[in-house]
């Protein structure tokens, strides 16, 4: 894709959106759209038609998960939604990424890594390493009963896909994989994008928190070596 992305930005802060819009317009991203709230996101969303939309959790009436909700649901091209949160690990993030969202930033990203996000998500790669959407899953997952479990069958995938899916699940990037299971980098990106297809899934945070939710993959123990609470951050997935 050699055209910028289009974005839409939503936070009931104005000050946050217009330090945002000027961050991305510096590095040649177009904003098409701001909103101060999720029913306002849903319709701007739905007339701008965005590659990329940057939501605020927390808002005054409909929040940002039931925006995401919403703008995932209506049919035609979805845009990839990015979640905005002044808290790591919050359980709103984890929620929103089993609604289908590609990952979440905070606040205090650096304008760099901003706009770094934005082409990043819009080329089609979730904004989360693998191994931070498994802290969030094996915190949250059991303890949110407002998330959306996924449901997906396992069974149509081949027994060296499902070892693929349960590695990638463990938080092992593209690289590691072919390392774990001998083959090339590009035979492992191979195996994950027919993952994804099978599955119908959007990226590879939410083909983590399928092998979660299917049992495929079991939680960490407590202070076990990758259980929660071993690291903070979020960045591209590998």
């Amino acid at each position: 894709m050699t055209e910028a992305p289009r974005v839409v930005i939503v936070d009931d802060q104005a000050l946050v959106r217009t330090g945002f819009r000027m961050i991305l317009a510096a590095d040649g991203i177009e904003v098409v759209g701001e909103a101060a709230d999720g029913e306002e996101a849903v319709a701007v969303v739905r007339r701008t038609l965005p590659d990329v939309v940057l939501m605020d959790v927390r808002m005054p009436g409909t929040d940002g998960l039931e925006a995401t909700r919403r703008i995932l649901r209506h049919e035609g091209p979805a845009p990839r939604i990015v979640i905005l949160t002044t808290y790591d690990l919050d359980r709103y993030v984890y929620a929103a990424l089993s609604a289908g969202a590609s990952g979440f930033l905070l606040k205090d990203v650096t304008p760099e890594h901003l706009a770094a996000a934005v082409r990043l998500v819009r080329s089609g790669d979730a904004l989360l390493a693998p191994a931070i959407t498994r802290r969030l899953v094996e915190r949250f997952a059991s303890a949110d009963d407002r998330t959306a479990p996924l449901h997906r069958d396992l069974s149509a995938l081949t027994p060296r896909e499902l070892e693929f899916l349960e590695a990638l699940a463990r938080g092992l990037s593209n690289a590691e994989l072919a390392v774990r299971f001998h083959v090339s980098e590009a035979t492992a990106k191979t195996h994950v994008a027919r993952i994804l297809g099978k599955l119908r899934l959007r990226d590879r945070a939410q083909a983590v928190i399928a092998a979660y939710e299917t049992g495929l993959v079991a939680p960490a123990a407590p202070g076990s070596p990758g259980s929660p609470g071993r690291g903070r951050g979020a960045g591209p997935s590998g």
